[in-house]
């Protein structure tokens, strides 16, 4: 392999490599770029330059070569002389040396320059991306189709037609963005308490099942309603002991919570269609979670519902 081809190696994964004697080649990042002329757009890539004052053997080159064709790295090191003693030769009898994949040396005013190839791209982000054509949209084809929809509705959308005074708009703008700030708000507490909710309800999932399974078997000898009276609750934390499909098992549930001492009361049919037993509602969540904590003792299936009542 040419010592060209272990330049583009490394150029692949470092910024400089230095071909000892010689200069340094050396790499740019450039970000992705529109040609307005020929309307294509370019992939980001690296730019390649060099450096004629860097010639000291950093040793990059020399190693890698070293280990790539498995030699000593003195070995590697006179091949690099050899290679770059044939560049001087070129020089002195055509005026011009081509490394390829990487650029063209030549001398112009008794100096030396240098012109990378544009076809490489040593970025490797950006490998396999290529050239695409992008032709600039005509917005002004749709103006006239636009131009009649304005004749049939109150909104005009093409400049010319945009003439309300300047106090209205800010005005408009400020009743839409309080509008937007008020709602926004209430949507980010209601998405709060779904995601309570949610999570809630799948951590109970696997005990609530076996309840409503159990709750929904066909019952020859309903159970005989069941009348009580229960004091108002109040507050928005629930702690739920179950969901049964039939209201009279649920009601018999309520029942039996309220002998061992809960406030216990139904809570209402959620959009399961199954009524929801709770233990008590609290004002405020410490309460709550206190009293889930006590319950969850005697039913793992216990879990805090935020609602309001």
């Amino acid at each position: 392999m040419k010592i060209a081809n272990y330049i583009q190696d490394l150029l692949y994964r470092y910024e400089c490599v230095i071909l000892p004697g010689f200069g340094a080649f050396l790499s740019q990042k450039e970000p992705a770029y529109i040609d307005k002329k020929s309307e294509v757009l370019h992939p980001p890539k690296k730019v390649v330059s060099f450096n004629s004052q860097l010639k000291k053997n950093d040793g990059l080159l020399a190693n890698y070569i070293a280990a790539t064709q498995n030699v000593s790295y003195s070995t590697a090191v006179n091949k690099i002389t050899e290679f770059v003693g044939k560049l001087e030769e070129s020089f002195k009898e055509d005026g011009k040396v081509e490394l390829e994949n990487i650029g063209r040396f030549y001398y112009a005013e008794e100096k030396l320059q240098f012109e990378p190839v544009e076809k490489v791209n040593y970025l490797t982000d950006s490998f396999g991306l290529e050239n695409v054509k992008a032709s600039a949209i005509s917005r002004e084809v749709y103006k006239k189709q636009v131009e009649e929809l304005e004749e049939k509705a109150p909104i005009h959308f093409t400049p010319e037609r945009r003439k309300s005074p300047a106090y209205l708009k800010y005005a408009a703008i400020g009743l839409i963005a309080l509008g937007i700030s008020g709602f926004a708000g209430l949507n980010i507490y209601s998405s709060q308490v779904s995601k309570h909710n949610i999570a809630e309800q799948q951590q109970a999932q696997e005990q609530l099942q076996e309840q409503i399974q159990q709750a929904t078997f066909i019952i020859d000898n309903p159970l005989p309603a069941v009348t009580f009276n229960v004091a108002k609750q109040t507050g928005n934390y629930h702690i739920v002991a179950g969901a049964f499909r039939v209201e009279e098992n649920a009601k018999t549930k309520v029942a039996e919570l309220r002998k061992e001492g809960f406030k216990a009361h139904l809570l209402g049919e959620n959009k399961y269609g199954l009524h929801q037993v709770v233990y008590a509602s609290h004002e405020k969540r410490r309460d709550a979670i206190n009293m889930l904590r006590k319950v969850k003792s005697s039913n793992e299936g216990a879990w805090l519902l935020v609602q309001e009542l």
